[in-house]
């Protein structure tokens, strides 16, 4: 049965090896990047303690499932970090340094926080359909329901990428209108705001997460009710829109934290 799920963003300055730095506990208020990463490795926390079992959704250039036998490494990003969906066996599968980042991110958070567990990843075309990405979230929804154990969904996805001169796509003046309705649902659980993001104005905007979020929305369209968010991080501080929460079905309003 469906549980839970937690909504992170993909930047590689989540891992610290990555940012030249080795792996620290607690978090410096000063360090924007530590505080994502916290926020980051709490809300996954928050999901290995609700469900065992993880279904990974995010966003790639064509429809795609990975098993939790994938295995890939951060050398593409700076640091030959491995990371895997499912615990290392004894003649551990070879480390793809082509593997999309959304799976390499999920796969370090499980390592982080629940390393004997086995989970499963999809990705979603970038291009897909508003309509398409509800159905596949409504439908992912009857699956894990049809499930005696609890599942918990992550998803992985990154907002605007266009919001000031030094983001990786410059700057848009038409970016902080659609970051500042794409937090508001995302603060709140709206499935109508979800719903209601342009694919063709969030690829210009380069919204990556855009069908990651439309599937989270159609996760939850059983409900009767807008699911209840806790937001734990929600900023753009490097120019791109990042949002970390954790969504239960039939909510209230959001409660940011």
């Amino acid at each position: 049965m469906f549980s839970i799920a937690a909504l992170v963003p993909s930047p590689p300055m989540l891992v610290p090896e990555l940012c030249g730095r080795v792996p620290v506990s607690g978090s410096d208020p000063d360090d924007p990047t530590m505080v994502l990463r916290a926020a980051a490795l709490d809300a996954a926390a928050t999901l290995a303690a609700t469900a065992d079992r993880w279904i990974v959704i995010g966003v790639g250039s064509h429809d795609r499932i990975y098993g939790s036998a994938t295995r890939g490494t951060f050398t593409g990003f700076g640091a030959d970090v491995s990371v895997g969906l499912g615990p290392v066996g004894e003649e551990p599968g070879p480390a793809d340094a082509q593997l999309p980042l959304p799976i390499l991110i999920a796969g370090w958070l499980r390592e982080q926080v629940a390393p004997r567990i086995s989970v499963r990843a999809r990705l979603f075309a970038a291009d897909a359909s508003a309509a398409a990405c509800a159905e596949a979230g409504a439908a992912l929804r009857a699956e894990l329901d049809s499930e005696r154990d609890p599942y918990a969904v992550l998803v992985v996805g990154d907002g605007a990428a266009t919001l000031t001169v030094k983001a990786p796509g410059y700057l848009d003046e038409r970016a902080h209108a659609v970051q500042d309705d794409l937090d508001t649902a995302l603060r709140t659980g709206s499935r109508a705001g979800l719903a209601a993001l342009e694919p063709e104005l969030c690829a210009a905007l380069l919204v990556d997460g855009r069908a990651a979020y439309q599937v989270l929305g159609g996760l939850f369209a059983p409900d009767s009710a807008d699911p209840k968010v806790r937001t734990l991080y929600q900023g753009a501080p490097y120019g791109v829109g990042y949002d970390v929460s954790v969504w239960e079905p039939g909510g209230q309003e959001g409660i940011d934290e």
